[in-house]
């Protein structure tokens, strides 16, 4: 079973799925919040179409390791993930995932425009490589 890598933020939600071995995350889309909550539904259905057993949620922390109210808007979002799909979902660090994202586009000469698109998608992915790699060690 694959796991999902999931960067929430406040209008997109970036997601990423690992292969089956759980090696690699491959960035699969982004997801735009609707105020009908409807994207746990978009979620589901990834869910059940990659078959995914848990997922990778990245939890925003300040610089100095603190939660603050981005966080605990992740943390809230975990919990319903939890509910509505009863697979575990586990909080990640992201502290500069989407800096590191941005980076990398910038140096593959993305431009501003593409970078927009894609940006969510690809913190998604290196918040669920990140994960991959930490349990690989394990």
């Amino acid at each position: 079973m694959r796991l999902m890598g999931l960067d929430y933020g406040d209008r997109k939600i970036g997601v990423a799925v690992s292969d089956a071995f759980r090696w690699t995350a491959q960035g699969t889309g982004v997801i735009e919040r609707r105020r009908d909550g409807s994207e746990l539904d978009r979620i589901a259905d990834l869910v059940k179409e990659h078959e995914v057993s848990e997922i990778v949620l990245g939890l925003p922390k300040n610089m100095n390791g603190t939660i603050g109210p981005r966080g605990e808007i992740s943390i809230e979002f975990a919990e319903q993930l939890k509910q509505k799909l009863n697979i575990p979902v586990h909080l990640w660090d992201e502290r500069l995932t989407t800096v590191a994202a941005e980076r990398t586009l910038i140096e593959a000469d993305v431009s501003r425009k593409k970078r927009k698109l894609v940006i969510d998608k690809m913190a998604a992915t290196l918040i669920l490589q990140n994960y991959l790699d930490s349990i690989a060690k394990r």
